[in-house]
């Protein structure tokens, strides 16, 4: 992930024993702190995110001291050898010595910022490929000499001040808009074959075609085919919108509830699962035990490819779903779109909504361009699967359940 305009900066990876994060064991005057000079790995200055690849950073300039100050020693470790298989290499481990080595992890990545001190990133996912940091000060700290630990106690209090969230597994996502769901669309037309366009778009991605905006962290890409029995919820009012049952792998179905009159950017969602329910009660449980006036819609199949896009500036997360829609009693009536939705935010820092608002705009205006040059369409929509549906039976009345 490394960026021309990073490349004047210098980064660290520091490494010290876990309990330095989780606090399973008291801190010793003696014990090393690893500096690992690196190449800056940021997308963008400050980041959120920041994703380090070992075998992607070179011959490396390895530091242990004490905090201190007192030096232990120096080495050169290629970024591929630091770690193997998330433990500390034969290199780490004749640099801090037996004792130290078996706790030895990247405790966070330091950037150095242009007007002095250092931004701190807490190591929040460690395998043997690569290691994942988010971002803990809202300020740059530590200013002085690496060497002389100015950063270390700001870096290791903001972890703490945030440990039940960075030391869980994925409790350091955060959803915005809660229950509403936030979506462009583009239909596709003519639909190009969703598997490859998927793949290049997916391509552009990681080759940083989108400023600022990568491949989610190991969650770039999902596959889903499944089959929807929608029904138009034309009443009472305040409830209109849709109902969509969708069969699990397991047994059972998902209702998925959408309120809107009429097809928008945001829509009020909700998601009902576990439903025992076999498709021949689906109409009489949402007339009799949801209340809803109902009109049932044409069973479709749906083919979806999604592409997680995550802002390693923010660490907001967006889904790019492809995906194709084809009635089961007509598979020729089909509904090609290009969706840009919010997903969730990989931070513990917070921002305000309107910024979610206006980056999504920005990925949105970027999208359109790039569907617009492979000729697929020229602007976004928000027609919804209802719409696709009911213009659907009005062309065609004998495809009506």
């Amino acid at each position: 992930m490394h960026n021309d305009r990073t490349s004047e900066r210098q980064a660290w990876v520091v490494l010290g024993g876990v309990h330095l994060l989780n606090r399973t064991a008291l801190r010793r005057p003696d014990e090393p702190i690893v500096l690992v000079r690196v190449p800056p790995q940021e997308v963008c200055q400050p980041a959120t995110t920041v994703v380090v690849r070992w075998n992607a950073l070179g011959l490396c300039t390895v530091d242990a001291l004490r905090p201190g100050g007192a030096r232990l020693g120096a080495a050169r470790i290629d970024g591929g050898e630091l770690f193997a298989h998330a433990i500390a290499g034969p290199a780490l481990r004749e640099l801090v010595g037996a004792e130290n080595a078996p706790r030895l992890v990247p405790l966070c990545y330091l950037a150095e910022h242009a007007g002095g001190g250092y931004h701190a990133y807490a190591q929040i996912r460690l395998h043997p490929e690569d290691a994942c940091f988010v971002r803990t000060t809202r300020e740059p700290v530590g200013h002085g000499p690496i060497e002389e630990f100015h950063w270390l106690e700001p870096a290791l209090t903001a972890h703490a001040e945030s440990s039940t969230a960075l030391n869980n597994h994925l409790r350091y996502f955060r959803k915005h808009f809660s229950g509403t769901e936030l979506e462009y669309k583009y239909t596709l037309d003519p639909a190009p074959d969703i598997w490859s366009a998927s793949m290049e778009l997916l391509k552009a991605l990681r080759n940083g075609e989108l400023e600022d905006c990568r491949p989610e962290y190991r969650e770039e890409f999902q596959i889903h085919h499944t089959e929807n029995h929608l029904f138009d919820v034309i009443g009472p009012e305040p409830e209109i919108g849709y109902a969509s049952f969708i069969p699990t792998v397991t047994a059972g179905h998902v209702l998925k509830r959408k309120w809107f009159t009429e097809d928008t950017f945001a829509r009020r969602e909700e998601l009902t699962p576990g439903l025992d329910l076999t498709p021949d009660r689906f109409e009489t449980y949402l007339r009799e035990e949801l209340r809803l006036k109902v009109r049932a819609m044409p069973p479709f199949q749906r083919v979806r490819y999604d592409i997680q896009c995550e802002s390693m500036r923010t660490g907001h997360i967006y889904g790019i779903f492809l995906d194709r829609c084809s009635l089961l009693a007509a598979p020729e009536v089909t509904l090609s779109q290009c969706e840009l939705e919010y997903l969730r935010s990989r931070s513990i820092l917070g921002h305000e909504d309107h910024e979610i608002l206006s980056e999504m705009e920005r990925i949105g205006s970027w999208l359109r361009g790039y569907v617009s040059a492979h000729g697929w369409a020229t602007k976004h929509t928000f027609y919804s699967k209802r719409s696709f549906l009911r213009d659907a039976v009005a062309l065609r009345p004998d495809l009506a359940p």
